[in-house]
């Protein structure tokens, strides 16, 4: 049995409406829970992909958006002494940023927050990770 192509683009109409309404309340659920603890959903971002020492490049990556708006965010949390930048152990050129204690205990809030009522928590952790499998399969083919 083989599919149409007609078929076929509905049905990647349909996933694509699916992925991108499953975005929108991960957005939305970032964005109430940031807030509350007074962060844009941009700083809650960082603040939650900043598992360690990284460069503005790599935060950048694991933010998927630009360095110059990770500059951005970064500037706006190193005034609130969440992060500060440090000399690169083996770049010269690059800095580490690093949590602040503060940024760390931030951070332990905002992912406990995060994990309360996630559009992701009505799924097992086994469809969890098929989802996961799936989805990166569909990012990295070329």
């Amino acid at each position: 049995m083989t599919t149409s192509p007609e078929s076929q683009v509905i049905a990647e109409r349909q996933l694509c409406g699916l992925v991108n309404g499953l975005a929108q309340r991960i957005a939305e659920h970032v964005r109430e829970r940031a807030a509350t603890l007074g962060l844009t959903a941009s700083q809650a971002t960082a603040l939650r992909e900043m598992s360690g020492p990284m460069t503005m490049r790599e935060l950048a990556e694991r933010m998927s958006c630009e360095p110059s708006n990770t500059t951005f965010v970064v500037d706006k949390l190193e005034k609130q002494r969440l992060v500060e930048r440090h000399p690169h152990p083996t770049d010269r050129r690059a800095k580490h940023l690093v949590l602040t204690a503060e940024g760390t205990a931030l951070r332990e809030r905002l992912l406990e927050l995060l994990a309360v009522d996630s559009p992701l928590s009505g799924l097992t952790p086994e469809d969890q990770r098929v989802l996961h499998g799936l989805l990166e399969q569909a990012v990295t083919r070329r």
